[in-house]
């Protein structure tokens, strides 16, 4: 039995499991609450979201469990997802080392505040579903997609990136790490890289994408970019 169902929650399961042993070994201790209560606020909310998914827009989960480099079919977006992909390992393992070592010590206030972020960029990603059924893991142009211009849509051309943005920075500080702002900075490049080429795909393969870049001028935020 391979359903939906069984390999939706398999992923999550493996994915919670990679992201405490990248946490927890790199710490060389399970005494770490700011770790425990980041990988509980995304497990929460990303079985949550499964359950939701299964039962309001299946397709919609079956695409964004397609993901990564090897599901990329532009050589740009291989080269990018490649880079994204070890940058989110190091999410994870920069914090861990940094509270072996003790490099840097934020304080409580710090870690709620990132806690926050994390969890609204996650609800945020939530939104984005609701408004598009059409989100997918990799750059691509559905059968029958058209341009979403409602909801996050109306805002910025890239709600979902803006979502995981908040998501990002908020890790570092929801695990206590001020040194693990370098990993988001080396990555923020090469998304700026994926949403130029991704703009570029859509221009050109997506009826109508050029009205609305002239309605919707700003991509991720509002007034600035």
């Amino acid at each position: 039995m391979n359903s939906l169902e069984v390999r939706a929650f398999r992923a999550l399961v493996i994915v919670a499991l990679v992201m405490g042993l990248l946490i927890f070994v790199s710490a060389g201790t399970i005494h770490y609450w700011a770790a425990w209560v980041y990988v509980s606020v995304f497990t929460g909310v990303s079985l949550i979201v499964t359950i939701y998914l299964l039962i309001t827009d299946r397709a919609l989960l079956e695409r964004r469990m397609r993901g990564g480099p090897t599901a990329e079919s532009r050589p740009a977006q291989k080269i990018i997802m490649l880079v994204v992909s070890i940058g989110f390992a190091a999410l994870l393992v920069v914090p861990g080392l940094d509270r072996r070592f003790g490099w840097s010590r934020a304080p409580v206030w710090v870690v709620v505040l990132g806690d926050l972020l994390v969890l609204a960029g996650l609800g945020l990603v939530t939104r984005v579903y609701r408004e598009n059924s059409f989100t997918s893991a990799t750059i691509e142009i559905a059968r029958d997609q058209r341009v979403i211009s409602t909801g996050p849509y109306a805002v910025v051309r890239h709600p979902m990136y803006a979502s995981g943005a908040l998501y990002l920075f908020g890790t570092p500080l929801a695990l206590g790490s001020y040194w693990d702002l370098l990993p988001v900075a080396a990555m923020a490049p090469f998304l700026i890289w994926r949403i130029i080429d991704e703009e570029r795909l859509l221009t050109t393969d997506l009826p109508g994408y050029t009205d609305y870049q002239k309605r919707v001028p700003y991509r991720l935020l509002p007034f600035v970019w």
